[in-house]
């Protein structure tokens, strides 16, 4: 029987990004733990307000993992991986009872001695582009090149990720294991007539629309966005709105200053978020979904969009590319005409536009949350 143990912290109780990944994966495992003879066990570190209160127990949203505490907030944990590490195995591997493998899923693993130690690295902005990270990921670099010295293996999401983990940490690619993300949604199962859609959101949607969904933040290329937007208002009068859907992230200043300056700002509406069944309504009822980042670990809302039936334009840099396959146009980010004239062809191609939803379909099918889970426990097998 193979013990794995997974830390659990960052799922939050919306998940999203490292969050669903980590939901995700815990799911499927659980769901073959007795055919694939595992035994599968989670930790979680408190906030730092619980911790000073002493109190360890997990969130509501983890209790049903079961999670042993590791009592020490991730505020204080991290500078001490970096100036104190052989603090960790000397307190806290007792409690995690010796498991064949520890996976650390969020860039941090502690150097246990009696596990195999895996992490997960999903992407390297903060070392590739760090004037694209927040404060918190511009750190990340000294953390990672810290716990590479004791990890077994490396997980990422995508080819391209891989490959600059090897050119950027010189890590051994034979160490690396590739394990793709999938999509949140199933179009199987899926209830659009129970939708809870707020009635001004159903308002936006009245007029078609031009739509994109992540984080409000610079590496995700928006401020090129609405200037292609702004060109084709301007010359080629679309009755598009645009519509930007995420949580504000960092150094979106910037963003919100060209949709303030915009002279078609009354068609460009920001959404801070929206449930998981509201989401799909978007997708499925866009003109085009638009994505056009700088860099991606894997780009997981392309995959979302052709999943629900958007057709998608979006980057030619980094992984996406290797996400979107043929089903997608391609477009060079740094280019706000190729990007307007990528979105004409597709608000003006009814053809194209149908060949871009139906090969999307083919492309998302090959993605599964399944197939991320097996993948991470033949990586897992592999330390054995």
């Amino acid at each position: 029987m193979l013990k794995v143990l997974i830390d659990c912290t960052a799922i939050t109780p919306n998940p999203s990004g490292v969050g669903l990944y980590i939901t995700q994966l815990l799911n499927y495992l659980y769901c073959i733990q007795a055919q694939a003879k595992i035994h599968l066990t989670t930790s979680y570190q408190p906030g730092l307000k619980n911790w000073l209160r002493g109190n360890l127990k997990s969130p509501l949203n983890l209790q049903e993992y079961r999670p042993k505490a590791i009592p020490l907030p991730v505020r204080l944990s991290n500078p001490l991986l970096e100036y104190w590490p052989q603090l960790f195995p000397l307190l806290f591997e007792r409690k995690l009872e010796n498991p064949h493998i520890i996976h650390g899923p969020a860039y941090t693993i502690f150097p246990y001695k009696k596990s195999k130690k895996v992490i997960t690295i999903f992407d390297i902005t903060f070392a590739k582009y760090p004037q694209y990270a927040d404060r918190v990921a511009q750190h990340y670099s000294v953390q990672v090149r810290k716990c590479l010295q004791w990890t077994d293996l490396v997980l990422t999401i995508s080819e391209n990720s891989k490959r600059d983990i090897v050119e950027y940490f010189q890590v051994d690619p034979n160490k690396i294991w590739v394990t793709p993300l999938a999509s949140r949604y199933n179009p199987g199962k899926l209830d659009l007539q129970n939708s809870q859609t707020s009635p001004n959101i159903i308002d936006i949607q009245k007029a078609p629309y031009l739509l994109f969904v992540s984080t409000i933040e610079p590496r995700k290329n928006i401020s090129t966005l609405i200037t292609a937007f702004n060109y084709l208002k301007k010359q080629y009068h679309i009755p598009h709105n645009l519509i930007l859907i995420g949580k504000k992230g960092w150094k979106y200043e910037p963003i919100f200053e060209a949709i303030t300056t915009s002279p078609y700002r009354d068609h460009i509406h920001h959404v801070n978020y929206l449930p998981d069944s509201d989401l799909p309504h978007f997708y499925r009822n866009a003109t085009a979904f638009v994505y056009p980042s700088h860099y991606e670990g894997f780009g997981l809302p392309v995959l979302e969009a052709m999943t629900l039936g958007a057709p998608v334009i979006t980057s030619n840099t980094s992984c996406i590319p290797e996400v979107a396959g043929d089903a997608a146009i391609l477009i060079n980010p740094q280019d706000p005409h190729q990007l307007a004239s990528a979105i004409l062809q597709v608000i003006e191609d009814n053809a194209l536009r149908q060949s871009l939803i139906e090969k999307g379909y083919h492309q998302a099918a090959k993605f599964s949350w399944e197939q991320t889970a097996l993948e991470t426990l033949a990586a897992y097998r592999s330390l054995l």
